[in-house]
């Protein structure tokens, strides 16, 4: 009996991983179409509601976020590659600047403009902390998270190739050293503090955090 309800769970797990590999195959086709939930959740055979929760228990994010990261990342190498405001807007199927303004500041912590001038006028406090994943890089703006690396290894010189990366990103940035402006952070998040009157959104399934660690993990 244990072998054959251990073998269901399996099997069970099999179907809900393939429904959510043709849901992310689906998201990466058309996210520039910005489909609907409906959509995304006909291409995994299931129904919204049921989707969600699904796609947000595999995924860890929900699939609005997963098609917003899509279009961020897009939207972000057109502009890498000298396409102006207005055509990486409407290249990555967004009505307009103002959208991919709401997008940059949401989930990059600076204007799409700033972005595209490689960090002019941005100003980066940064700090490295212990994290599950080994030393972790986090740089805020005054907008919020706009940088997370982890570091391969424990050294100086790993922790510097992660910095470095992010300052190959944003060359006309300001980086400066704050691990007290980036440690309360950290640790809310790493260290499983709560507490204050702010929102726990940081911690929460599908946060701007969660999503930077996301990114940071696939690289």
């Amino acid at each position: 009996m244990r072998e054959n309800a251990a073998d269901t769970a399996i099997a069970g797990n099999a179907r809900d991983y393939a429904r959510i590999e043709a849901a992310i195959r689906y998201l990466e086709a058309h996210f520039r179409e910005q489909p609907a939930l409906d959509q995304v959740a006909a291409a995994a055979g299931l129904g919204p509601h049921h989707f969600q929760r699904l796609f947000r228990r595999w995924a860890g994010i929900s699939p609005k976020r997963f098609g917003q990261f899509l279009t961020l990342d897009y939207a972000r190498a057109q502009l890498e590659a000298s396409a102006s405001l207005l055509d990486a807007a409407y290249d990555a199927g967004l009505s307009g600047p103002s959208r991919l303004h709401d997008l940059f500041v949401t989930y990059e912590a600076m204007s799409p403009g700033a972005f595209k001038r490689g960090g002019a006028g941005v100003d980066i406090a940064w700090g490295v902390h212990p994290s599950p994943f080994g030393p972790c890089f986090v740089g805020l703006t005054g907008r919020g998270l706009c940088a997370l690396g982890f570091a391969e290894g424990e050294g100086a010189e790993a922790v510097g190739a992660v910095r470095a990366e992010f300052e190959g990103r944003w060359p006309a940035a300001r980086f400066r050293e704050d691990a007290e402006a980036t440690a309360p952070l950290a640790a809310r998040v790493f260290g499983g503090q709560a507490g204050g009157n702010e929102p726990l959104r940081l911690v929460a399934c599908g946060t701007n955090f969660q999503l930077k660690v996301w990114e940071a993990l696939l690289r």
